[in-house]
């Protein structure tokens, strides 16, 4: 199966394929008989921590709500927030546990049984209703523990990096970009990311190979810019006279399209200055 991934990957993308050959088989592993109550929790944990921290705080929070074990949800509800926050937890940290616990009762959270069974998008629309639990921390969970194939990170430094190194870029994609150009690695992209996550090893070692094509990315941010300006100027309109009605926006993909709903929009704002004048 490996070879398969790695057959593909090299096949859809040159300059991937040439970090694929420099790393070598495709290796990640993922943790068979975890649950997502306890892996959240340890993520909740070592948010905004170094790993030493986090271990350590870990180490107390089972030695005093667990007796040795990691403690269950019915643990952490029963524990006075006195006691975690005497293990080291922050108070957001503290209820964001208090939440997970609470939505792992109630079945929102469900066993890493249930969760086979679940689609990606739906697991992640689930698991993101905890507080203190985002996009990231899901996909880390579906990559490392339930070994889902198909999961690009974009929002992740190391992967976003990674790709920049990999292509020989200026400055990293932002993750919309990333998410586009990575639609063609499918449907191994969590391999991808895992590679990714190589080549910023390789960049530190001075073993990185350089890329053997030029890409050209998406172009969203341009685009993405044009129709703020048309939102702002729409706004604009509504909040100088809300009797009047903007015009409607196409939403296409072409400066053209931009600058004549701008055109649009300033005469609306024209006639709106006229109207109070004739007041």
């Amino acid at each position: 199966m490996s070879e398969l991934i790695v057959a593909h990957l090299s096949g859809i993308d040159a300059n991937l394929g040439g970090l694929i050959r420099a790393v070598g088989a495709y290796g990640l592993v993922t943790e068979t008989n975890g649950q997502p109550f306890q892996a959240l929790a340890q993520a909740i944990a070592h948010q905004q921590l170094n790993g030493i921290a986090a271990r350590t705080i870990l180490t107390r929070f089972v030695n005093a709500c667990g007796a040795g074990a990691f403690p269950t949800p019915e643990a952490v509800l029963a524990a006075p927030k006195e006691t975690l926050r005497a293990v080291g937890f922050s108070f957001s940290k503290i209820a964001a546990l208090k939440d997970l616990a609470t939505k792992t009762v109630a079945g929102l959270v469900p066993d890493r049984n249930t969760l086979m069974d679940l689609e990606d998008a739906e697991i992640i629309a689930r698991l993101t209703e905890v507080r203190g639990i985002g996009r990231w921390t899901v996909e880390m969970l579906l990559m490392f523990q339930l070994g889902r194939p198909d999961i690009l990170p974009v929002d992740d430094f190391g992967v976003r990096a990674g790709f920049q190194f990999t292509n020989g870029l200026r400055k990293m994609p932002a993750p919309k970009v990333l998410a586009a150009y990575g639609e063609r690695w499918g449907p191994h992209r969590t391999a991808a990311a895992w590679y990714l996550w190589r080549a910023v090893e390789l960049k530190r070692a001075g073993t990185l190979p350089a890329p053997q094509e030029r890409i050209r990315l998406p172009r969203m941010l341009r685009l993405r810019r044009a129709a703020r300006t048309v939102d702002a100027q729409i706004e604009t309109t509504r909040r100088r006279e809300p009797g009047l009605k903007p015009p409607r926006v196409a939403r296409k993909s072409s400066k053209k399209t931009a600058s004549a709903t701008a055109r649009r929009t300033n005469t609306v704002v024209r006639k709106a200055d006229s109207k109070r004048g004739r007041k």
